[in-house]
């Protein structure tokens, strides 16, 4: 068994930054050099571009890099998800092709989940792939994908089989967005922003060997793609935050964190801004106010319990422990803060808080918060769905009752929905 010393693994990473890191190469090449090393995700495996250190290194090893103002491999967006489930489930040639230009950052990712008709219900999907001697062919439309409009790469979820149960229908697929047949729209929002999009496939091919796993085993790689997306919400902010150093690197990382970063701007918004409401409250000059004091008192102890729980659901992932049902249980308490704070940050600033724009509080940025909080109750799997993740599998509820169960074809689905 091989052991590791926090010390021995700092000493070693400390001579190889001193050795290879140089602010004068290009992003590209230094990623190059790093995933080669394997410090650029030490805790994968050795045989993927890592070094398979424990979790629990990491902070580490994090911390080295910031002593060296050393620039990491790309982590930011989808491709984190992407990289995880090829990981897990892809072959070893998608793994050689695929990983190492996601961690140099050479290819973007998006996530082909949603449909018009079926959006939590993502086992309801009707996109279809159907065979042909070159592999095969996609037809269909998928909703609210975020960054598809400058995507390398897509993950799939396609119906392959009509005739099986509606979980075991579906496969899952790898698929290049830039080739004929796919078609990407952006998609204006309530609130002024324009990050998710809807994609057309029409007979856009997908070669044999980008079919991930068996025929069939969509769902279940689904759900590993969706558990990393649950779990890596707040990576996502850790580590969409630029250097801010001076050096060509460093602008070369500040450029891919705007292109990759611009969609998720608005998403401090959805949250609710907690930050924003003891000084909103103090400048209208409502924080005297007894009742409005309670609710304020309500929602900074529910905010710091939600963060007490991201945090030991880290802490736990850090130490090894088995994935457990943190991600539906941190969600569904992202939703409950988020509202909260809309709820607030209304009772603060009364009517103004409806005023967008120069003329709206903080710049319209209060009106922005209560257009973009119902999205954490939606995205990601609604409140609906984790809890019944949670009933089911912590409380140990009886299921749903089902009324889809037997052949797909033969579930019950809105009539406007292809086939």
């Amino acid at each position: 068994m091989i052991t590791h010393d926090e010390a021995e693994v700092r000493a070693e990473l400390r001579d190889w930054l001193r050795a290879h890191w140089d602010v004068n190469r290009s992003l590209v090449a230094w990623r190059n050099l790093l995933v080669d090393s394997g410090w650029g995700m030490p805790h994968w495996p050795r045989a993927w571009h890592g070094r398979s250190l424990p979790m629990a290194l990491l902070p580490a090893v994090e911390e080295e890099f910031e002593a060296a103002q050393a620039v990491g491999v790309a982590r930011i967006g989808i491709r984190l998800l992407a990289a995880a489930t090829l990981l897990e489930h892809g072959s070893n040639a998608h793994k050689a092709r695929f990983l190492r230009r996601i961690l140099t950052g050479e290819d973007t990712w998006c996530q082909l989940f949603s449909e018009p008709g079926s959006g939590s219900d993502l086992a309801g999907a009707t996109t279809r792939a159907h065979s042909d001697s070159d592999g095969w062919v996609i037809n269909g439309q998928k909703l609210w994908t975020t960054s598809a409009h400058h995507a390398d790469w897509g993950l799939l979820l396609a119906r392959t089989d009509w005739d099986a149960p509606k979980h075991s229908g579906m496969s899952y697929f790898i698929i290049d967005m830039t080739q004929p047949g796919v078609e990407v729209q952006p998609l204006k929002q309530m609130n002024g922003h324009a990050s998710f999009n809807q994609v057309f496939f029409t007979d856009a091919k997908v070669p044999a060997e980008n079919l991930v796993g068996k025929t069939g085993d969509g769902w279940k790689i689904a759900m590993t793609t969706l558990a990393h997306e649950r779990r890596n919400a707040d990576a996502l902010r850790r580590w969409g935050h630029a250097s801010p150093y001076a050096g060509a690197i460093y602008d070369q990382e500040r450029a891919e964190i705007a292109t990759v970063m611009e969609p998720y701007k608005w998403y401090p918004q959805r949250a609710g801004r907690v930050d924003l409401i003891m000084s909103r409250a103090r400048e209208t000059g409502r924080l005297a106010d007894p009742a409005l004091r309670q609710d304020i008192a309500r929602l900074m102890m529910l905010s710091r319990s939600a963060e007490w729980l991201a945090h030991r659901a880290r802490q736990a992932k850090v130490a090894g422990k088995p994935e457990g049902p943190e991600g539906s249980l941190g969600k569904l308490v992202a939703s409950h803060v988020a509202r909260a704070a809309s709820h607030v940050h209304t009772l603060i600033s009364g009517a103004d808080a409806m005023l967008a724009g120069a003329d709206g509080p903080h710049d319209g940025l209060i009106a922005e918060i209560l257009l973009s909080v119902p999205a954490t109750s939606i995205a990601g799997g609604t409140d609906e769905i984790q809890r019944n993740i949670i009933g089911e599998r912590v409380l140990d509820l009886p299921r749903e009752p089902r009324m889809d169960t037997g052949p797909f074809r033969d579930v019950p689905r809105n009539p406007t929905r292809g086939r």
